[in-house]
């Protein structure tokens, strides 16, 4: 399988954290961007050419403190492009993290896994940053 190149983007106040890679694709921080197509048409170029050649276990991790609705939106088409890998239920798990007591980003993980058909998990924790804190993977950007 050929290689893609590792896509990094750094966290704002506004934007979340993104890094995609093969085996593992990461989403961090908040989503409030008024022009979230700025920030994601990359992304979900990346991820569709991803989907046509992954044939690797794939982890997508989702860690939003909040996330308004055209980036929902956005999220939703990426989640969908992810659905699509050939046989998605070897190869792709999706991981959605809200913060114990958040009820809002619950209750949108439970709404975007009843549109998709990819393994898809809704994690309980008690801090997305002491989440993610620990994760190598971020802290290399």
């Amino acid at each position: 399988m050929k290689k893609m190149n590792k896509y990094c983007v750094e966290a704002t106040k506004r934007t979340p954290a993104i890094c995609l890679e093969h085996g593992r694709i990461i989403f961090e921080g908040r989503s409030i961007t008024e022009n979230p197509g700025a920030i994601y048409r990359p992304v979900h170029e990346w991820i569709s050419r991803y989907s046509r050649i992954c044939r690797e276990e794939t982890q997508i991790e989702f860690g939003f403190e909040y996330i308004n609705t055209s980036s929902t939106k956005w999220i939703y088409n990426i989640i969908k492009e992810l659905a699509g890998i050939e046989n998605v239920g070897k190869y792709a798990r999706i991981l959605w993290y809200y913060e114990q007591g958040d009820d809002d980003m619950c209750e949108l993980g439970l709404i975007l896994r009843s549109l998709t058909e990819c393994p898809f998990f809704i994690v309980e924790t008690a801090g997305l940053k002491k989440k993610f804190a620990d994760t190598q993977f971020l802290n290399a950007l």
